[in-house]
């Protein structure tokens, strides 16, 4: 098969390679489609790569090339995505449950062998059936999806409340969709890009706020009625967005910081005593997956987004290239903030 393979710090290359044999319990998946996670980038452009060579990739979708012995309700043909995380199922975190904090895991596209390429082989407790109407391109959407609602199904929403989503990335967009979906009253999405909250207007945001406004704050208010919002998600991983959800959220309030960070964060007191002062609730959101594996994440995400509740635009891929270009579809974040949203590789069909 092919593969784009990693063999150092920006040096992607197309080539042969091995396709990988099917064991009992495992399916091979023929990728079509699969996205570039911003946890993607530093592995390419930072040295950050657990080794080499590797091939990346852990949202995609295709369909199933073939199965092994023991494989049960999984067929040639099924249209599916894969689930990344491989737990061991037998830590202490693991056995309750937690397999985000598993403590052995593994990981398909970071710490073996990925889906930048014709073919991928994972488990089948990792395979999720999606439905015909569901496109290839949704299907590398499903990852980030499940992220996002991982964090507010850990945040314990509550319908009828206000949901501030901090980041209009991919991942910030499908957020604030989740609120929706579980009946927030009201979901505003702030991002300093007018074009992602244009997107997030589209997409069923009641309201967009841009967070380069001098009266950003106030315009926030004005939407709680001065008492802030009862959950923020915080979705970009950046100090500030996290020092503005801290001053966002209400009394009693839930922060769930779902952005991985990409450096150091600094507080001064008066923003980190808000913690104390409003008597906050502070989450951590970690991965996509919950009991019984992978989780309600994975199968409502599957349910909405064939129903059309999940919404789909195609503006949520900033670009798309074929699997063979995909070293030029890194070169794209050599610029930085120049992708707004996820960069898809595609495979054409055999």
């Amino acid at each position: 098969m092919k593969a784009a393979v990693l063999h150092g710090n920006n040096d992607i290359r197309y080539e042969e390679m091995a396709k990988p044999e099917v064991g009992v319990n495992q399916v091979r998946v023929r990728v079509m489609t699969a996205g570039i996670c911003g946890s993607d980038v530093p592995r390419v452009l930072n040295d950050g790569a657990h080794y080499y060579p590797i091939v990346l990739g852990h949202e995609f979708s295709g369909y199933v090339d073939a199965v092994g012995e023991a494989v049960e309700g999984l067929c040639t043909g099924d249209k599916v995505v894969g689930v990344p995380l491989k737990p061991c199922m037998a830590c202490s975190d693991c056995m309750k449950g937690n397999y985000s904090q598993c403590k052995h895991y593994s990981f398909v596209g970071s710490r073996e062998q990925g889906a930048f390429a014709d073919y991928v082989t994972l488990p089948a407790m990792n395979i999720v059936k999606i439905d015909d109407s569901v496109s290839y391109e949704q299907g590398a959407l499903f990852e980030p999806s499940t992220v996002a609602l991982h964090g507010v199904k850990l945040s314990k929403l509550r319908a009828g409340k206000t949901a501030a989503i901090l980041g209009g990335g991919t991942i910030g967009l499908l957020t604030a969709q989740w609120a929706r979906i579980f009946g927030a009253a009201n979901v505003t999405v702030f991002d300093i890009d007018e074009s992602r909250l244009d997107l997030a207007r589209r997409l069923g945001t009641d309201n967009t706020i841009n967070s380069c406004d001098k009266d950003y704050i106030a315009q926030a208010k004005g939407v709680t009625g001065g008492k802030g919002f009862d959950y923020v998600f915080e979705t970009a991983g950046v100090n500030v967005t996290s020092r503005s959800a801290l001053t966002l959220a209400a009394n009693k309030g839930t922060v769930c910081l779902i952005g991985t960070p990409n450096a150091d964060y600094t507080f001064g007191r008066d923003v980190w005593e808000l913690i104390l002062r409003k008597e906050l609730t502070l989450k951590g959101a970690w991965m996509s997956c919950s009991a019984p594996f992978p989780g309600d994440e994975w199968t409502m995400t599957a349910h909405f987004f064939a129903t059309g509740a999940l919404k789909y635009e195609e503006d949520l891929f900033y670009a798309k290239y074929h699997m063979c270009d995909a070293q030029k579809a890194f070169d794209l974040y050599q610029t930085p903030g120049q992708v707004k949203g996820r960069v898809l590789l595609y495979n054409e069909d055999k």
